[in-house]
């Protein structure tokens, strides 16, 4: 039941992300530098209606100047990160994942399935076109409990040791189990929890793991009617500026078809952080996290 609900709200939010927006905040400068999209898929369906030079020019129009790429299944990625002439065209750089997902099946068992493991180790092994793969996921947990499993911990230890960042769907539970496994490992945590985890929760357990990010997309009270940042989102930035990240998260086709105004809804809320906050959380956060240097 939780899952339908959580496609059904998800598949309406997709509809129209400027919907909400009025009239005031259309006459706010929006943030205008570079994007980082830390939560972007290039799944099997996408690629039968986007081709690669169709997602890229997307990006090349949203400003969009770095990705984080997983996909089901990891073809999708594999994909992006070959088209390097197109990607540098484009002024986009490929930040590839390995995603625990062959199928849908996976999305409900990896956690239980021994044959994930294998796969992620061949596939780190394989690498990509675009160099090594930068990190894990994204991966669910609808039960926080799997996330005490034998291969989320064995996982969750393995991208600690290689350096590799974790992007996960979760609670607020899971987090701080799978923080207890690996406790230096980075940990994005995809939507900062799209259940409505409370901001004082979202803080506390930013405090108690100075390597968990919070990653916004879907994101349910971060901005007012109007687009504008929620006031008590831009108190909480504003305390933890270098822990968030914007994301697209291209899960469906609505979301791809409606990527440039997914990300021009980021840019005006980002506008309206104060100072340097709204390019950190937009492009620099993810930037510093894989190392890429400033965009020409």
């Amino acid at each position: 039941m939780r899952r339908r609900h959580w496609l059904a709200c998800a598949a309406a939010a997709a509809a129209g992300p400027l919907a909400r927006i009025g009239a005031r905040a259309q006459d706010r400068a929006p943030y205008t530098g570079p994007l980082f999209d830390a939560h972007l898929h290039y799944n099997d369906d996408a690629q039968l209606a986007h081709p690669i030079d169709d997602v890229l020019a997307r990006m090349q129009r949203s400003g969009v100047r770095a990705i984080v790429a997983n996909s089901r299944p990891n073809d999708g990625t594999r994909a992006l990160a070959a088209a390097r002439e197109q990607a540098r065209a484009a002024g986009v750089t490929v930040v590839p994942f390995v995603r625990l997902y062959r199928n849908r099946d996976d999305y409900q068992r990896w956690f239980a399935d021994p044959t994930i493991r294998d796969l992620v180790l061949a596939e780190l092994a394989r690498g990509s076109a675009a160099g090594p793969y930068r990190g894990l996921g994204e991966f669910h947990l609808y039960d926080s409990a799997n996330a005490d499993g034998p291969i989320a911990r064995e996982l969750m230890r393995l991208a600690q040791d290689r350096g590799l960042a974790v992007l996960a769907h979760c609670d607020d539970v899971a987090i701080d189990k799978l923080m207890a496994h690996a406790p230096r490992a980075t940990l994005i945590w995809a939507h900062t929890g799209i259940g409505g985890v409370p901001l004082a929760r979202v803080r506390e357990l930013h405090a108690r793991h100075p390597t968990l990010h919070g990653e916004l997309s879907y994101r349910p009270g971060l901005t007012r009617d109007d687009g504008r940042l929620a006031p008590d989102w831009q108190t909480l930035m504003l305390a933890h500026p270098r822990r968030f990240l914007i994301g697209s998260d291209t899960w469906i086709n609505a979301r791809w078809a409606n990527y440039e105004a997914l990300m021009q809804a980021c840019r005006l809320w980002l506008g309206h952080l104060p100072g340097d906050a709204g390019r950190r959380i937009g492009w620099a956060n993810g930037a510093a996290l894989f190392g890429l240097p400033e965009p020409r």
